[in-house]
């Protein structure tokens, strides 16, 4: 792509220029059909006109519950080109999570597949388009291209799990997101001919890169089967179909992947991109011995626009793990002491990240965004900073080796999970006086989060159906843990402290719920 964007271009402004430069071309295919890049600005703009009929506008955010399909592609960027900003919704996230997040977020338009629009309605007082046009007003004439919509103009809302019980949601501007998939353009250039598979969930930021860079880029987006971008063998032929060039895998599901037969006949493939867990060498170098594709480690939370850092992994990688890489030129990266200072090469440190790339903070949270977002005297001149919570270490030649937390928070399958949500809804559950979740890896082939409650001496029993019933309603699908274990009391540290590493293994029948 030689036309390079400056920081105030947003995301559907590019996608048009695109459009203008190859308007005939297949932008999209997947459930649904297909939509040709005429096509694709065409229904964008007139899903743009409903959803300005209903209100939504510059700074609102518009939600959606809705499969994977052509249909969906349209409507995220109908919802930007009314200069509006959306939210992803699960289709299987409870009511009350559900409310939660609309309320804070100041919802009051949404998109919804039909068999999800009553879920919203009972929600939140909200009105619901169709991802196909219905329940809503009939179209008026497209909009024209918004004026004054700037880089600074909110772009999209992602609920990640919160410490205290309540998810955050983190608001990303379009001049981060934009930056971040222009940097990936010029690092890796893709164009007509070229195919992405997007097959992550639209509730987590990889999705967005997946969604929106070959849009921006003339090339063709493939979308996978709702439901389906678990199944190796489908994946593994969805490639050979599609001619996929490039697709993301969470390591845990690459080396899934890496055991399907069909994988030495994707031969269109050019780059992996692996994000989301730590990437072990002993993987890379396996998947470098079955396929000549390059293999990409990107790093970064969805508090900076998805990624951040970058390492383009070798034919063999030493050592365990795959170092996270070299920041991304857009992105100032720190590693500070316990006393915010730099701490020197070679010692591990919390790492702090600035630049364009930083979300606005936490919608409807200051409290929260004043915590993660700081400034720190004498770093980056004072520049707003983000806490990631992650420990690294800078290496000789600058790249950042992941070292862990500094907190409980954990990834399984790529979803960042904060135990201290799950405790928190435990807790509130009659007899339980206090709860801990960790992430057992003695549970069988893949982790298992496993949740603990204690009632204390002398205390009944919980009523394992309350707390069950108590976390649906309460807890996404990637929070529900595997196990749930009831005790009185539980193992503590010599100063008296909760002692997780004593937790004791589940039972796998007893304590199935």
């Amino acid at each position: 792509m030689k036309e390079v964007a400056g920081p105030a271009d947003r995301l559907d402004a590019l996608i048009r220029r695109q459009a203008a430069r190859t308007p005939d071309a297949i932008a999209v295919r997947g459930p649904g059909g297909e939509l040709t890049y005429r096509g694709l600005i065409a229904e964008a703009d007139a899903a743009a006109a409903r959803l300005a009929a209903l209100g939504a506008g510059p700074e609102s955010v518009v939600a959606v519950r809705a499969e994977r399909s052509v249909e969906l592609v349209v409507t995220l960027l109908g919802i930007l080109s009314a200069g509006a900003a959306y939210l992803p919704l699960a289709v299987d996230c409870p009511p009350l999570r559900t409310a939660h997040m609309l309320a804070e977020a100041g919802v009051t338009v949404a998109v919804a597949d039909p068999a999800y629009a009553a879920d919203l309605t009972a929600a939140a007082p909200v009105s619901v388009l169709g991802t196909d046009g219905t329940a809503g007003p009939p179209p008026p004439a497209p909009l024209p291209v918004p004026e004054g919509h700037t880089g600074d103009g909110l772009a999209y809302v992602i609920y990640t799990s919160g410490s205290t019980g309540r998810p955050k949601g983190v608001a990303i501007e379009h001049r981060g997101i934009v930056r971040r998939l222009l940097w990936m353009q010029e690092t890796f250039p893709i164009g007509p001919g070229d195919v992405v598979l997007q097959k992550t969930p639209y509730t987590f930021d990889v999705s967005v890169w997946e969604f929106f860079w070959p849009l921006l880029t003339g090339a063709r987006l493939v979308l996978a089967e709702p439901g389906r971008h678990g199944d190796p063998e489908y994946l593994a032929e969805v490639i050979r179909k599609e001619a996929v060039t490039a697709l993301h895998f969470v390591p845990s599901m690459f080396s899934v992947f890496l055991d399907e037969p069909g994988l030495p006949e994707c031969r269109t493939l050019r780059r992996v991109f692996c994000s989301g867990e730590l990437l072990p060498a002993a993987l890379a170098n396996r998947f470098r011995s079955l396929h000549p594709a390059e293999l990409h480690n990107l790093y970064g939370p969805t508090e900076a626009s998805v990624d951040v850092t970058h390492w383009p992994c070798r034919p063999v990688e030493p050592g365990d793990a795959v170092p996270i890489g070299h920041p991304m030129p857009h992105v100032g990266a720190y590693v500070l002491g316990e006393d915010r200072r730099p701490v020197p090469a070679g010692a591990a440190g919390e790492l702090y990240l600035g630049g364009i790339a930083l979300a606005r903070g936490y919608i409807g949270r200051p409290d929260l965004t004043a915590e993660r977002f700081v400034t720190v005297p004498d770093v980056a001149g004072g520049a707003r900073l983000y806490r990631t919570g992650d420990l690294v270490r800078q290496r000789p030649d600058g790249a950042l080796e992941f070292l862990g937390r500094t907190d409980h928070q954990v990834k399984l399958n790529g979803v960042r999970i904060e135990p201290g949500e799950i405790e928190a809804v435990l807790r509130e559950c009659p007899g339980v006086r206090d709860a801990a979740v960790i992430v057992r890896h003695d549970m069988g082939s893949a982790p298992r989060l496993a949740a603990y409650v204690f009632s204390g001496r002398g205390g009944g029993e919980p009523d394992r159906a309350v707390l069950g019933a108590r976390m649906r309603e309460r807890l996404s699908g990637p929070l529900l843990p595997a196990f749930l274990t009831v005790m009185s009391e539980p193992p503590v540290t010599a100063n008296g402290k909760l002692d997780r590493s004593r937790l004791p293994r589940p039972d796998r029948r007893a304590d199935r719920w």
